[in-house]
């Protein structure tokens, strides 16, 4: 079974978007460089930025998000974004109506089941879980192997958090990357597992 990560950009105080949902500067770093980092030519970065990311990118075969980020992206037109095999959406609703069932989008009721069948489809690839609130859930259940941020230089004050509504503490490893590209700082960190009790 593959990893499971938990990704995304993040303000220095531990934003995933302001209060009206919108990302500000957050992705800035996606353009502001001279190395395409995917086919579109839409996203040009940092020749640091593209060597620690490309790989990544590249071993994701599924991706699990919430409804609300399906919504504000129009499920990215039945494609899923950056080259992903799979889009697996945690709702409680289904598909919306005339949406083609033959995309490679999956709606599921719940984190476990969406976890589960993001590993079904990824085998032995990475899943990602998007940061935010389906993030933390997955967090929250044990479920994430790691987690990288790319961190921006800016301050929200508030908005959606990275790591959702998480109410317990959760240790991480010290970091295994810290990798500074241009208008932002990379970051991985393994999820300390809790010792199982006897």
């Amino acid at each position: 079974m593959g990893k499971v990560v938990m990704y995304g950009s993040v303000s220095v105080d531990g934003f995933v978007a302001d209060e009206n949902d919108q990302p500000g500067p957050l992705f800035d770093w996606l353009s502001g460089g001279d190395v395409p980092l995917d086919e579109s030519g839409g996203l040009t970065v940092s020749r640091t930025s593209y060597d620690y990311t490309r790989p990544y990118w590249d071993q994701i075969a599924v991706t699990i998000v919430g409804r609300r980020v399906f919504d504000m992206t129009d499920g990215w037109d039945g494609k899923p974004p950056g080259g992903i095999d799979h889009v697996v959406v945690v709702s409680h609703r289904p598909a919306p109506e005339g949406w083609d069932p033959e995309a490679p989008f999956h709606f599921v009721d719940g984190v476990e089941a969406a976890m589960a069948k993001a590993q079904e489809l990824a085998g032995d690839r990475v899943v990602e879980v998007a940061a935010g609130d389906v993030g933390g859930q997955v967090l929250a259940a044990g479920l994430v192997d790691e987690v990288r941020m790319d961190v921006v230089p800016v301050v929200f004050g508030s908005g959606r958090r990275y790591f959702g509504p998480v109410h317990a503490q959760h240790l991480l490893e010290d970091p295994d990357a810290v990798i500074q590209g241009d208008r932002v700082l990379h970051l991985r960190y393994r999820v300390r597992r809790r010792p199982v009790s006897p």
